[in-house]
């Protein structure tokens, strides 16, 4: 009820206002939105936006490249388990591992409550990590096809991590050394080379591989870059017809050597330019590729003269 006032006028109590009671609600969703900006937030190659409320604290990575991503980026310490051949750094080798050539355990998986699990997108199949969504697990799909997509994969997973300086810090001495490298080779005469991933049945990588990305920093051409597949099968006659100057093999031994006896036709047969240089450097999506870049650059000097 209205009470007098000494003036004679009247004090109208008033309840709370809704209006301003809105005005609250609405102020207290807004900063919940803005809390939520906040969050850890990073695209993987499928597209795919992977959010986190905090960083990852248990890592799982389903691919040997993606433990050595991981500590590079700094989240080294939050791996909580490995893909086998996981050797890049050493520690990686004394972690669980919950998978191996392409397949996952799973059960092993889940027992290790992984808050995001780094996947292979060439190497895990699709209904593999279909299966891990489908449970709750978060996944972060990657696919190297460019060597600088390796620093661009590190700040990705720091971020994720929350060691977004460390990652920083790897990923542009990755790029400084890359750089150089460019640097050094980009005015090279061009060799035309065949890149041998395997030798019993031949296979290749086409252009778009990250195999071919460092033949072509070093100054070679892949003869087989127009190739359709990402990594053909091609026959002998294929090879014969592309009259190759240098031949790189993933240094399988005698026997792949051997293999070429005969072919004296073949420009790289015939002038003994044929280099085997070791897969697990040249062949790895990680920052320790570098290693067989280099070497690479280094067989392809040795061509040219």
């Amino acid at each position: 009820m209205p009470h007098p006032t000494p003036g004679g006028g009247r004090v109208v109590r008033r309840r709370f206002a809704p209006r301003a009671m809105i005005r609250v609600i609405v102020l207290v969703l807004v900063a919940g939105v803005a809390s939520d900006t906040h969050a850890l937030q990073a695209s993987d190659d499928r597209g795919v936006t992977i959010s986190l409320g905090e960083p990852a604290v248990r890592i799982v990575t389903l691919a040997p490249h993606l433990a050595e991503i991981a500590f590079a980026a700094g989240a080294g310490a939050k791996v909580a388990g490995v893909s086998s051949f996981s050797r890049h750094p050493a520690e990686a080798e004394r972690l669980p591992v919950v998978a191996s050539n392409g397949r996952v355990d799973i059960e092993r998986l889940i027992a290790l409550r992984p808050d995001l699990v780094l996947a292979w997108q060439s190497g895990n199949p699709p209904l593999q990590i279909d299966r891990l969504e489908r449970i709750g697990v978060r996944v972060f799909v990657t696919e190297a096809r460019s060597l600088a997509d390796i620093p661009r994969i590190v700040r990705r997973v720091g971020a994720l991590a929350g060691s977004v300086d460390v990652a920083e810090a790897s990923a542009r001495q990755f790029e400084n050394e890359l750089a150089d490298l460019r640097k050094r080779y980009s005015a090279e005469r061009r060799v035309a080379v065949f890149l041998e991933i395997w030798h019993a049945p031949a296979l290749t990588v086409n252009g778009a591989h990250l195999i071919s990305d460092a033949l072509r920093l070093c100054g070679g051409h892949n003869v087989f870059a127009a190739a359709k597949m990402l990594t053909p099968l091609v026959s002998r006659e294929q090879i014969l017809d592309a009259r190759p100057e240098a031949i790189v093999t993933g240094g399988f031994g005698s026997e792949a050597l051997q293999a070429w006896k005969g072919l004296e036709s073949v420009p790289a047969v015939r002038s003994r330019r044929i280099y085997a240089i070791d897969p697990d450097r040249l062949h790895a999506q990680g920052p320790h590729v570098l290693e067989g870049v280099r070497a690479l650059c280094e067989r392809l000097e040795l061509a040219r003269n």
